[in-house]
């Protein structure tokens, strides 16, 4: 029997009056796993009137009550860690190691979040610290929640990514609307399964799932929403952007991360982290390496260097821990393919890779790929890597700025001056210096520009914008 999961409705577990579910097909399995509740428009509404119900109440609780609340939701998921990877391997395909890690990243995130909240203080400030001022004037300057947050997830990390959005709410005094993506509904169940059982107060946060047709726009334009925080495609990003009215947005959305690779280069280095960067849970994640600018003197040692790092990589079930597995689903699968082909066909040679057996592709490693091909500027979110040749650190920098993404960016020398150059001349959130792209340590500031986002996020900056500023003067006699 495949198992009916309920919504998590104000504290209760609870079938939708819709009577409708949703299958959730395992990528790799390729059999549905399970049924998630699709939510009515009418329940959205009784759930984000519960959050509103219980918020001040919530806000109220001293930083520590609230602090303690989350370190036993963290300690819930440590205790429970070997399963939820297991949700998480069956249900978006990532290999069991690397879902273990994900768990334990979280807990870690969690009970930082709460040692962060408990030491961000107040202001005061002196009104005569201004000409004319009044040293009279004192200004207590202390951060407010905004109220109902809307947290929306992604596929690729169903537990991380969650729990960096309604953690930091939370501690900020938000109650908090959480609707996973549905394709990771199961493993953001099972994590707020872990927060049902650490006690917090009923209404705290809903978790809904369903179809975007239905609960999509109504939930993003509600009025009851205070504050929306979403991690996902560019497309999605910026319809909500267009949807929501006149409240805060934190958009984390797709990237074209480029890979500068200078004539001085550690060439064993670098093709060690490109290849890391591009293919890890076969390059399904914003942050991936999605294309490589390397200058012509040194790109046939490059090529040398990746292709075999490229081909010993494991393909195959992530049950057996291989490190490329199958893709979310065929639909994805198919889109890769056709940028590869598209690639091939206007004249990229094909170093190794293109082989495919339904949504498992090989990993596939493209030379001579020009401007005039799609790989050149689309991001794929799958294992294919385009290697662009430039003549000039100026030219890397052009191509890398001309994406519409801005994401992070990888430079590749043993100049730091160089480095800091080019630094300065990428537009990105995030330039790494002889790194892959990361989202993280999770108390560094993770940012895009232009399509790539909106906001700051990091545990630290997310607390910030899940509240405001709030201003007290004190007139003295």
């Amino acid at each position: 029997m495949v198992k009916s999961y309920q919504a998590y409705f104000a504290g209760q577990w609870q079938n939708s009056e819709s009577k409708e579910t949703l299958d959730i097909r395992s990528p790799w399995r390729h059999e549905v796993i399970g049924s998630v509740q699709s939510v009515t428009k009418n329940e959205v509404d009784k759930a984000i009137e519960s959050a509103h119900e219980v918020q001040e109440d919530w806000a109220n609780l001293s930083l520590t009550q609230r602090g303690q609340y989350l370190d036993r939701w963290a300690d819930e998921i440590n205790k429970d860690v070997n399963n939820l990877a297991m949700a998480v391997m069956d249900e978006v395909g990532k290999n069991f190691d690397d879902a273990k890690k994900e768990v334990l990243r979280t807990v870690d995130l969690i009970h930082y979040t709460v040692q962060e909240a408990l030491h961000m203080n107040g202001q005061s400030m002196r009104g005569d610290g201004f000409p004319g001022g009044s040293k009279d004037k004192v200004g207590i300057i202390t951060r407010v929640p905004l109220g109902t947050v809307l947290a929306i997830s992604p596929f690729n990390y169903p537990i991380n990514l969650s729990a960096a959005k309604i953690a930091p709410a939370l501690m900020a005094g938000n109650t908090v609307i959480f609707k996973p993506a549905t394709q990771g509904s199961i493993c953001g169940i099972k994590m707020i399964e872990a927060f049902d059982r650490a006690g917090f107060p009923a209404g705290v946060l809903s978790l809904l799932t369903g179809r975007g047709s239905i609960i999509g726009d109504y939930l993003t334009e509600h009025q009851g929403i205070n504050m929306i925080s979403f991690t996902g495609s560019t497309k999605t990003g910026q319809h909500l952007s267009e949807k929501s009215i006149m409240i805060p947005l934190v958009l984390e959305l797709g990237g074209k991360d480029p890979a500068i690779v200078c004539e001085n280069a550690d060439l064993d280095r670098t093709a060690k982290n490109i290849v890391s960067g591009a293919y890890a849970y076969s390059g399904q994640r914003c942050t991936a390496v999605k294309r490589v600018l390397v200058n012509d003197k040194v790109a046939d040692q490059l090529v040398e260097k990746l292709e075999p790092l490229v081909e010993s990589l494991k393909v195959g079930s992530p049950a057996e821990g291989n490190d490329i597995v199958p893709l979310i689903d065929d639909k994805a699968a198919d889109f890769v393919q056709g940028l590869i082909d598209d690639a091939v066909t206007k004249g990229a040679t094909l170093i190794t890779g293109s082989t495919r057996n339904g949504n498992l592709l090989a990993p596939t490693l493209l030379d001579n790929v020009t401007p005039d091909m799609d790989i050149a500027w689309v991001e794929p979110f799958g294992p294919v890597l385009p290697i662009i040749r430039v003549h000039s650190n100026e030219e890397a920098v052009k191509i890398a700025n001309e994406s519409d993404f801005g994401l992070q960016a990888s430079v590749f020398t043993q100049d730091i001056d160089e480095a800091l150059e080019i630094s300065r001349g990428v537009e990105a959130g995030t330039v790494q210096v002889n790194g892959r792209p990361s989202r993280g340590p999770d108390n560094f500031p993770f940012l895009g520009v232009k399509a790539s986002g909106l906001g700051t996020q990091g545990v630290h900056n997310s607390i910030l914008s899940m509240s405001r500023e709030k201003l007290t003067v004190l007139n003295l006699k």
